[in-house]
């Protein structure tokens, strides 16, 4: 399978398992029935190529268990996932717009209709998520500690990216 073919149904993946109501109350789903939704728009895909995504997808994205499949973060429906809580991250990081700026400053980063606020744990990833919402992007510095202090719990989730349920604007430590 190409990359190109991959990323995009990689993305109609996330699209089916973080926002549709086919997934049960821990985002699973059976692979079969990810696998004919998919067929709809994909119909010469098979089992192996969702298996092969998942297996290389460098960010952790998904999991499959017991011949379920679900997105690890990024759900906009209620879902209850037993995430293991980061007490070790000192920084983390959050991209976004410019045009965000100032408003982000004044209230803090909040889920946007998502579970949780997505924090990178470096600064390219968080550039990288930044990028998909315009050109001009502003990397947060986020004090972990801070949030810790605050009572908001993180959670590892995926690779690279951690959860919290909202970042207030005094534990912005800074941008760039």
């Amino acid at each position: 399978m190409e990359t190109k073919e991959k990323m995009k149904i990689s993305k109609l993946m996330a699209y089916i398992l973080r926002h549709t109501p086919k997934i049960d109350e821990k985002g699973f789903i059976n692979i079969n029935d990810l696998l004919k939704e998919i067929k709809k728009v994909y119909p010469w895909i098979e089992k192996k190529h969702i298996e092969e995504i998942v297996e290389s997808d460098e960010k952790g994205r998904y999991e499959i268990k017991n011949g379920k499949i679900r997105a690890i973060y990024g759900h906009s429906l209620r879902v209850f996932i037993d995430y293991e809580e980061d007490l070790d991250s000192k920084f983390l990081y959050h991209g976004s717009t410019r045009r965000n700026l100032n408003k982000i400053l004044k209230e803090g980063i909040k889920a946007m209709g998502r579970q949780f606020v997505h924090l990178s744990i470096d600064k390219k990833n968080a550039y990288e998520t930044g990028k998909r919402h315009g050109k001009d992007v502003v990397i947060f510095i986020i004090n972990a500690d801070c949030l810790r202090r605050k009572g908001y719990k993180i959670y590892k989730a995926g690779k690279f990216v951690r959860l919290v349920k909202y970042v207030p604007s005094d534990c912005i430590y800074d941008f760039a």
